[in-house]
């Protein structure tokens, strides 16, 4: 692990759990559950506590719904053990793409490879 890398979680969020939230789920976690991607839920041994690990980059936006409505106490059921009823229409959850590649680009964006032109629209030159 090394030296930088201790130092770095201790003081650290962003770089993985930090070591007094390594130390804190060891002592008071009950693992719960893991999601799709990997996210590992614990719950406190009295019951009152609810938190994610993440697996990879810390990003909110990759705890699916079932597990988001768990943690926030929207219901109490884990969705581990009680999976909810998904409706035929609902889409299969998807992190949030923003600043990403792969973020949605309107056509005639300047960020797609060949934006769009319209026969609407005539550039203004000078004089």
């Amino acid at each position: 692990m090394g030296i930088l890398n201790t130092l770095l979680r201790s003081v650290t969020w962003w770089n993985g759990q930090t070591l007094n939230t390594q130390f804190y789920t060891w002592r008071h976690g009950v693992h719960v559950g893991d999601d799709e991607q990997g996210n590992r839920f614990f719950l406190s041994r009295d019951g009152k506590r609810r938190w994610v690990i993440y697996n990879g980059e810390i990003e909110a936006s990759r705890v699916s719904p079932d597990w988001h409505g768990w943690l926030h106490y929207t219901f109490d059921e884990v969705p581990s053990e009680k999976p909810l009823a998904h409706k035929s229409w609902e889409k299969p959850h998807r992190e949030n793409l923003t600043g990403t590649a792969l973020a949605y680009a309107p056509s005639g964006s300047i960020r797609r490879a060949h934006p769009s032109t319209t026969s609407d629209y005539e550039a203004w030159t000078p004089e």
